[in-house]
């Protein structure tokens, strides 16, 4: 069995690391949204700026994981045979991709991740996921267009349910989910 994820709200935690990140350069959090610059109230190019320069610093090699991720990714890859591909838009350094790679290991283990396929800050997954075009395979998400694009092609999209996106809607195909515990019992 093969899982398709994102990484970043749904495996680790980036939002609160970049938010503690933000707090010690400064800046305050003003309100919930999946735009940094609105969360900041700060220009779009500052935003950008700022989460290039978060995601290429050493603190993206160790991010913490988010709420039942381990319990439940480890169930699916010892007892159920799952292997992991993540499909994560945080950029295209190589040194970060490294400690991206590492972090997922020391969390989650040396042989869950079969694939790690990075595409830059902001970008659209689509391109990576036509490679399983048609597969019906589970697909988690934490961005609703993201989510969406996975079930247009084909995918079991699952949706995870995080502050900044509840009030987003999404089409039909794309099944909410609160936990990882969800996605488990979806799948198994």
């Amino acid at each position: 069995m093969m899982i398709l994820t994102d990484c970043d709200g749904v495996l680790l935690s980036w939002v609160h690391s970049f938010d503690w990140w933000m707090k010690r350069k400064g800046y305050k959090k003003k309100r919930m949204s999946y735009n940094v610059a609105e969360q900041y109230d700060i220009t779009e190019e500052k935003a950008d700026v700022l989460v290039r320069h978060f995601n290429e610093s050493a603190a993206i090699g160790f991010l913490p994981p988010i709420g039942d991720a381990i319990k439940y990714v480890r169930k699916l890859h010892e007892e159920n045979g799952a292997i992991f591909h993540c499909i994560t838009s945080f950029g295209l350094e190589r040194y970060s991709r490294k400690l991206r790679e590492e972090n997922l290991v020391r969390v989650f283990g040396e042989t869950v991740f079969e694939r790690i396929h990075c595409v830059d800050t902001y970008a659209s997954k689509t391109e990576a996921l036509k490679r399983y075009e048609d597969s019906g395979l589970p697909w988690i998400e934490d961005k609703p267009e993201n989510a969406e694009a996975g079930a247009a092609l084909g995918l079991q999209s699952f949706l995870i349910n995080r502050p900044y996106n509840l009030a987003c809607e999404v089409n039909s195909d794309v099944i909410r989910v609160d936990s990882w515990k969800e996605i488990y019992d979806h799948i198994v």
